[in-house]
């Protein structure tokens, strides 16, 4: 795990293996060219005023992203200094955006893979800068070794009793960034202390997600995840209660177990519940969590199937929020609910045309077996509503439409209140997760009509992410405030790593969702 210190050292004498500035492209009209951003003061007299012009000659750009090394002055007592593109420099009176900070930071993290130590001088206005800064370069510095060097796995040992542990790990890649030292922050001030103490709980939470999706399904499936969040509960002082099969039956939980019932591995359901005694508010989170999908009968195609060990990527989002609210103290009550199975084909599995009761009563025609994730959800948001929370938020990796809507990079928010869903919206964009309101048509519910039972499971082709969400609508409890978040685009980055993105896993919705929590706590959201 990368460590995160606050350094009151100047840039010039902090001891380190790495220096990161910043470098922006300045407003053609009034400078032009590249432009040194704010706290790389000092880096910049060691090059005698001319870091930008040996960066530019270089073919450094101060493009957002973009990573520059070169070796240090004599003047530093780093031996490299690496300029981090923060884009558009901002105008004047002008901060730059915290995205832009956040994006940068992961880009220098990944860059200085195998460095034991860097120092981040980049600009810090405020104490909110650091933390956008803390959180880039912790998360950008994430790296799923689990499997590697000897490496045991999930709750595994290493085959040779000992992991690699030098920068370079043995199958030659090299190891994450170790030490992360943010220069300009104050670590005797309050606000930094508690900014920087956010970072680590946020970031250490959503590289666990991360792993969780990450790992193959062999090794997680519904059972070890529970032990997982288990374990977790037992640390953080979480309530855990999970549903094994022979709970689910006698409570008739018929969307959960018609999913999960041609799987070798039975599913689960895991209540986790965060409390706190000032807590006025209450919010139920409900996560998708098919830790392998098949289709079942309805089979994906080859080059379909490859990654579907990420369709639990809502679980993990849920599991590691409320984790993160535990470690915060926040003052609301956080339930969690993860709906754990295996979508698989057999001799047992549901069949296109069968119908399942529901755990609300409902009977649901499954029409394809391959629309799983609204039957595991269902349950899970039916019996969340019994509840009464103040609000209900699912998330789930849970149509490939959404995907073709809005691309890999952004999730859907579909609600059943309108204010509740541009809430949403806004802190998603404020904390850097791109998304996008989309509707739920009603005209669009006729098409899940079945001749058979009270609703199918499918409806019309086109607008199908909708379509799921109307699906799950049917099933929110009365009066209960509820949005779900399409995350399939961005939950699995199949692409190289971008900003603080790494390839694979991504814990996409964990900082929107608990943004959603604090602002819960402090009674933003009515």
């Amino acid at each position: 795990m990368t460590a995160l210190t606050l350094s009151t050292a100047g840039a010039a004498t902090l001891r380190a293996d790495a220096i990161v500035v910043g470098v922006a492209k300045g407003a053609a009209p009034k400078s032009g060219g590249l432009v040194v951003a704010a706290g790389a003061e000092a880096v910049d007299k060691a090059f005698d005023g001319k870091l930008a012009t040996v960066l530019e000659t270089l073919g450094a750009s101060g493009a957002e992203g973009e990573v520059t090394k070169l070796p240090a002055p004599s003047g530093l007592k780093a031996p490299v200094v690496v300029a981090v593109g923060l884009g558009p420099a901002p105008e004047k009176d002008e901060a730059y955006r915290a995205e832009s900070l956040r994006r940068a930071a992961g880009a220098a993290a990944r860059a200085l893979a195998g460095t034991k130590k860097a120092a981040f001088v980049l600009p810090i206005e405020a104490s909110e800068d650091a933390e956008a800064i803390a959180e880039g370069a912790l998360l950008g510095a994430y790296a799923f070794t689990a499997y590697q060097d000897g490496n045991g796995g999930l709750g595994g040992s290493p085959k040779d009793g000992k992991a690699a542990k030098d920068a370079n790990g043995g199958n030659g890649k090299k190891q994450p960034l170790a030490e992360v030292a943010l220069v300009g922050a104050k670590p005797r001030d309050k606000a930094y202390k508690a900014a920087a103490e956010r970072a680590i709980a946020l970031t250490e939470e959503i590289n666990r997600a991360r792993d969780l999706v990450n790992t193959p399904p062999n090794d997680l499936y519904p059972e070890s995840f529970a032990a997982v969040a288990t374990a977790a509960g037992k640390e953080h002082g979480i309530k855990v209660q999970v549903f094994d099969e022979k709970a689910l039956v006698k409570g008739g939980y018929g969307g959960i177990l018609g999913v999960g019932q041609g799987a070798a591995n039975g599913p689960r359901l895991v209540r986790l519940g965060y409390t706190h005694p000032k807590a006025q508010k209450t919010l139920a989170l409900v996560g998708k969590g098919i830790t392998y999908d098949s289709g079942g009968i309805s089979l994906k195609p080859a080059g379909h199937n490859e990654t579907m060990k990420c369709d639990m990527s809502g679980a993990a989002a849920v599991f590691a929020t409320v984790v993160t609210a535990a470690r915060l103290g926040l003052e609301v009550n956080v339930t969690g609910w993860l709906a754990l199975a295996e979508n698989m084909p057999s001799g047992t599995a549901t069949r296109p045309g069968d119908v399942l009761r529901m755990y609300s009563g409902t009977t649901v025609e499954v029409l394809n077996t391959d629309a799983e994730g609204r039957l595991v959800l269902a349950d899970a948001i039916t019996k969340a509503s019994e509840e009464n929370p103040d609000a209900i938020v699912d998330v789930a990796t849970l149509t490939g439409a959404m995907v073709l809507a809005l691309g890999h990079r952004r999730f859907g928010i579909m609600a059943n209140d309108d204010a509740f869903r541009t809430s949403i919206h806004e802190i998603a964009e404020e904390v850097g997760e791109d998304s996008w309101p989309m509707p739920l048509p009603s005209d669009l519910r006729k098409g899940m009509d079945s001749p058979t039972a009270d609703i199918a499971n499918m409806g019309e082709r086109m607008g199908g992410g909708l379509v799921a969400g109307l699906f799950l609508k049917e099933f929110v409890g009365e009066d209960i405030t509820w949005a779900h978040l399409d995350i399939a685009g961005p939950a699995f980055n199949e692409g190289g790593p971008f900003g603080y993105t790494p390839k694979g896993g991504t814990g996409s919705a964990v900082r929107t969702l608990v943004k959603l929590a604090e602002r819960t706590a402090a009674g933003d959201l009515g």
